[in-house]
């Protein structure tokens, strides 16, 4: 069930739907709640002839910090419901093309959506970590799947397994990203390259999209292998440690 939110604002920009984080005294953290609006936003452009694009940004100068712990901890027990697991469903199975903005940092599912959008545009000044095991977690969002398949093993291993944060241009040499952008320009560049993707004629597109990614059988198996694993990571001794670390030191991993 949908929950109301303003942490999540909704707009269009002709044929582009635009959701905009819109937590930045939290860093943009993701509640299930946001979840919930950022899913709403993808049903709506799915069923929305007119959008032809998404658009996805943060505000206050963050992307996303990744997922609010305390939220995502009180959500954890049902690992296949809850709104984190739905919404990277929902962006694995998306048909309409997926633009990202990214200022400051991007952790967690912050960096791992890379993996699932079309152009991703990011300032000199932004962040990507995937610090899942130093949190006593495994990886999200299909990434232990596409990010070998993207950049390869030796590489993925550095990233997921020693959780080694990373700069935009290293994400630019990894193929993670593809331009970087003045911070005063990043809005306007984004949203012009969505709206470029959304004047393309339709079915070409989506029919493209669908070439290019191919049969998603495989991603959707190993997102949910990884969610019951994720799951079981969460009671571990290890993960409680590493949140109250985590916490203790300000949500910085």
């Amino acid at each position: 069930m949908a929950q109301s939110t303003d942490d999540v604002l909704v707009s269009r920009d002709g044929g582009v739907l635009v959701l905009t984080l819109a937590r930045p005294k939290k860093k943009n953290a993701l509640t299930g709640a946001m979840y919930e609006a950022l899913i709403d936003g993808f049903d709506q452009a799915q069923a929305d002839e007119e959008i032809g694009a998404l658009l996805l940004r943060g505000s206050g100068g963050v992307f996303t910090a990744g997922n609010d712990i305390g939220d995502f901890i009180a959500a954890a027990q049902t690992p296949h419901t809850m709104a984190a697991y739905r919404f990277v469903e929902a962006l694995a199975l998306l048909d309409k093309p997926l633009v990202l903005a990214i200022e400051g940092a991007a952790i967690g599912i912050g960096t791992t959506m890379l993996l699932h959008c079309d152009l991703a545009f990011a300032t000199s000044d932004a962040q990507f970590k995937m610090p899942f095991v130093d949190l006593g977690l495994v990886p999200e969002a299909g990434s232990s799947l596409l990010l070998p398949q993207r950049i390869g093993m030796v590489r993925a291993a550095e990233l997921l397994l020693l959780g080694k944060g990373f700069s935009a241009p290293r994400a630019l040499e990894l193929g993670l990203i593809n331009a970087i952008v003045p911070v005063q320009a990043l809005e306007n560049h984004a949203a012009r390259e969505a709206a470029a993707l959304a004047a393309k004629p339709r079915q070409a597109m989506l029919g493209a999209r669908r070439l290019l990614r191919g049969d998603r059988t495989a991603l959707l198996a190993k997102i949910r292998e990884e969610a019951t694993a994720f799951a079981g990571a969460l009671q571990s001794g290890e993960a409680q440690k590493a949140f109250q670390t985590f916490m203790s030191k300000g949500g910085r991993p």
